[in-house]
């Protein structure tokens, strides 16, 4: 049981998610303007790129976020996830049940759900073993425009009842995210935030400060 604690710690603070960059060395670039800015987790997903490119930046990717202490997810794919030693996957609606990737990548890896906007989901989630919870969008997003809404007022009750880490996504911008981690949000998960600011590492260093501000 402590093995599973020690794993859900990981997941907290800004919880930054590339973009959709085909040139590796400026993803490389980016990302780790971004780890010098303070995310503590970083995503890998590239809906542009196909799978021996996917395969190239999430094995680049590994070795810069252990530099930085950052916790490192692949989104979607639990083969990659293993193939590049990543900390964890990250499963959407369409991507296989937590117990298949808990069967292909064990016991001390991170598996996140995104539950969207019910509660059943994220309920469904804590019984079959996962380590976190992600609920969006909450805000407009311009990478998923037509994503489920989520409310405060479902961030608020995943807060109270459910006894692991959530991840609150969509939108999220230094001027809506403080409200967020108030209603119980333990990682902001950002794209265009960041990695579209002129300056990623100044806005990083932004987002971290909003959980130095905590005050729930």
């Amino acid at each position: 049981m402590r093995v599973k604690k020690s794993r859900r710690c990981l997941i907290k603070g800004l919880y930054a998610i590339t973009p959709d960059e085909l040139n590796t060395a400026e993803l490389l670039r980016k990302v780790e303007w971004v780890l010098r800015g303070g995310a503590q987790v970083l995503q890998y997903r590239n809906k542009l790129a196909d799978s021996e490119l996917r395969v190239v930046q999430a094995t680049l990717l590994r070795p810069l976020t252990s530099e930085f202490s950052a916790t490192f997810i692949v989104n979607d794919d639990v083969q990659l996830a293993h193939q590049v030693a990543a900390d964890g996957v990250h499963l959407g609606g369409d991507d296989g049940s937590v117990a298949e990737a808990r069967k292909r990548l064990g016991n001390d890896k991170i598996i996140g759900v995104s539950c969207y906007n019910r509660f059943e989901l994220a309920q469904q989630a804590v019984q079959q073993g996962a380590d976190y919870v992600a609920f969006g969008a909450f805000f407009a997003s311009s990478v998923k425009p037509n994503a489920p809404v989520a409310t405060l007022a479902l961030l608020q009750q995943a807060h109270r009842e459910l006894a692991l880490p959530i991840v609150a996504i969509g939108g999220i911008t230094l001027q809506n995210g403080k409200q967020l981690i108030e209603a119980g949000a333990d990682a902001l998960a950002v794209i265009s935030a960041v990695f579209g600011a002129t300056d990623i590492q100044q806005a990083a260093q932004q987002f971290s400060i909003l959980f130095s501000e905590r005050t729930t």
